[in-house]
């Protein structure tokens, strides 16, 4: 008989890391990027009028935005997260006065 190789749950240790994931909604003209909240990923978004009123992006190249000024928008995100200021959906919705 071969024994069972059971995967435990990490520990939910609180950390807040960021992958490199990042895409761009031209519907909605939203930015996301994503969270790793204790093994679990959480959505972040910042609009695009968001982006224009803090880093005078254009219109045309909001994600080159997002890249250059990446940390600015974690700390946003990561601070929002610590204060559990969720959205209904799980997502994390950065605005004018996080930044």
């Amino acid at each position: 008989m071969n024994p069972l190789n059971h995967k435990r749950k990490k520990p939910d240790d609180g950390s807040i890391t960021f992958p490199l994931l990042q895409c761009w909604n031209p519907q909605t003209h939203v930015a996301t990027i994503a969270a790793q909240v204790s093994h679990e990923r959480v959505s972040c978004r910042i609009a695009l009028t968001v982006l224009k009123a803090k880093f005078r992006v254009l219109d045309k190249e909001p994600m080159k935005t997002i890249t250059e000024h990446r940390k600015e928008i974690e700390a946003a995100a990561r601070k929002l997260i610590e204060m559990k200021s969720f959205e209904e959906d799980g997502s994390i919705m950065i605005r004018n006065n996080d930044i």
